[in-house]
């Protein structure tokens, strides 16, 4: 057994960053149940092996991801700057306008009233996934290639952190807000399920009901950053040259995220592109720093530990 994980320090500084993480979810809306799974995993893979430990380093950027996500309940956005719910849909109009007998309609308001129980499966099953396989491919990649790993966990916080500042530059209603309240602001709206409650109905469980219900940041459609993700895969899948039919279904998950996303009206198709730019742009921007010796050799420090 090593008993390094064991040692005064770790159980000193693990207790208090369990404590100020306890702290901090109370100061901000209270202690949840995830809260306390992700305690009981971390303590877990801290101290059951050397292996799990490892592991559990390795995906705390991904930990890191999803406490400053938290986080975004104590400022909301809407107090930052101008809430924008008529410019995001007009311009949605202007772009990508479907005329029916002289009227314009936004595709997500198309979709509203065209939308069919296969499509709503689909638009479920692709949207349900949008974390679940990002996780899936890093789990992957920990194990088959910790670099690359490291690149990809980086890739994918420094993305988020981009698309979290773009909120508070220009917080934006997604569409089911104008569907549902017009263009008029209210604060204060919670997280709503839009099409995807199709999907809840369907099959019986209100699975996305459940998810939405914890929204942190409602006024926040632009960019998307469901639809990040999936290219963010798509390239390191490429990288790392896994199966061609992998690749391929990791092609076809961006393309159901995308289209998901405005059929089930939570993102405009402006909201997508954007998106899709942000992680392109990132994915460019950290793989040209890589090329310098400095930068690698912090990563490589990183992947000594894990």
């Amino acid at each position: 057994m090593n008993f390094q994980r064991f040692s005064k320090q770790n159980i000193i500084t693990n207790s208090l960053i369990i404590t100020a993480y306890l702290l901090w979810n109370f100061a901000i809306g209270g202690i949840r149940t995830d809260h306390i799974f992700l305690i009981g995993l971390f303590l877990t893979c801290f101290y059951l092996t050397n292996g799990t430990r490892k592991f559990i380093i390795g995906f705390s950027i991904f930990i890191i991801y999803w406490i400053i996500y938290e986080a975004m309940r104590i400022v909301p956005n809407y107090e930052v700057s101008t809430v924008h719910i008529r410019e995001p849909y007009e311009i949605e109009k202007y772009l990508f306008g479907i005329t029916i007998n002289n009227n314009i309609f936004t595709p997500n308001e198309y979709f509203n009233n065209n939308h069919s129980h296969l499509l709503d499966i689909l638009s479920g099953i692709f949207y349900i996934n949008w974390v679940p396989i990002p996780l899936a491919f890093g789990i992957y990649l920990f194990f088959k290639d910790k670099l690359l790993f490291t690149k990809f966990a980086l890739v994918f916080f420094i993305t988020n952190i981009i698309g979290f500042i773009i909120y508070y530059i220009y917080p934006a209603a997604p569409p089911w807000y104008v569907d549902l309240y017009g263009f008029d602001l209210h604060l204060g709206v919670k997280g709503n399920t839009a099409g995807l409650a199709r999907f809840d109905d369907l099959i019986g469980i209100p699975i996305f009901a459940n998810i939405y219900n914890k929204n942190a940041n409602v006024l926040a459609a632009m960019p998307s950053l469901h639809s990040s993700y999936p290219v963010i895969v798509l390239f390191y899948s490429i990288k790392k040259n896994v199966n061609k039919w992998i690749i391929n279904l990791f092609g076809v998950f961006m393309i159901g995220i995308w289209f998901s996303a405005v059929y089930s009206s939570h993102h405009y198709i402006i909201d997508v592109f954007m998106g899709a730019i942000i992680a392109v742009f990132t994915i460019a921007s950290f793989e040209k720093l890589c090329k310098y010796k400095i930068f690698n050799n912090y990563i490589k420090l990183f992947v000594q530990k894990i």
